[in-house]
């Protein structure tokens, strides 16, 4: 009787751990930066771009001058993936059709291939740069690396890659706030010898790690001296400066 009562005492314990860490990851998971007033008001469709949704796509669609080059993006992690709507609106009024991935749990790992649903939704579009926002850049690069017939290029937004690049012929750029305290600066100086000796830097003055989205202020970031809308301009000139044309 002893041994029986221990035995369904350890299994009441295991069960309540077991809840218990359910609760925990539900928690987690559900806890999440959400998008700004600006981020809802830059889905709304105008004369310049069309936005639709297409299940976990959001798609802007420039209505005049749209090119044969398009840009998938990736979300940062635990950022509401509508929070980067004012970025991907930006690129779409310069004639180029961008499309935000949703990820399940604002998590980019658990839809690393989501790119695939933009390729098939969208199949006029000839040539596809890759972007993406710290985990999202990480998983933007993945992408590339075992995707490189379907893509074009990358776009790394306060990130750095998982795999190795370093042997693509893919152009490769990547941009950083001067005052990010997010991007771990151990992986980012690693993460260059992960890409091409072709990969072109650049460090936007003033910018921090949660300016390239609309999602507010990122607990430990740096103190931006910039406004979110001034790192997302000089993100889109320099994006426009480099991929233009391609």
């Amino acid at each position: 009787m002893k041994q029986g009562q221990s035995l369904i005492r350890i299994s009441k314990i295991i069960g309540m751990v077991l809840v218990a860490l359910v609760i925990i990851t539900l928690t987690y998971l559900g806890d999440y930066y959400h998008a700004d007033q600006t981020a809802h008001e830059a889905l709304i469709s105008g004369n310049q771009v069309i936005v639709r949704e297409e299940g976990n796509l959001t798609i802007f669609m420039p209505t005049t001058g749209q090119d044969e080059t398009g840009f998938i993006f990736y979300p940062g992690g635990k950022v509401e993936d509508i929070a980067y709507a004012p970025l991907m609106r930006s690129l779409a009024e310069q004639g180029y059709p961008a499309v935000i991935v949703g990820m399940p749990f604002n998590l980019a790992v658990f839809n690393a291939n989501g790119a695939d649903k933009v390729l098939e939704a969208l199949p006029e579009i000839e040539h596809w740069i890759m972007v993406g926002h710290s985990l999202g850049g990480a998983m933007a690069s993945d992408y590339l690396a075992e995707h490189e017939d379907k893509v074009a290029g990358l776009t790394l937004l306060g990130a750095y890659p998982n795999e190795s690049l370093s042997q693509s012929s893919h152009s490769v750029v990547t941009l950083y706030g001067s005052e990010d305290q997010i991007i771990n600066q151990q992986g980012f100086t690693e993460g260059r010898n992960k890409l091409p000796v072709t990969a072109r830097y650049y460090e936007i003055a003033g910018g921090n790690h949660s300016g390239f989205g609309n999602y507010g202020e990122q607990s430990g970031d740096g103190i931006a001296s910039i406004s979110s809308a001034e790192q997302q301009a000089i993100t889109i000139a320099k994006i426009m400066e480099i991929w233009k044309g391609n």
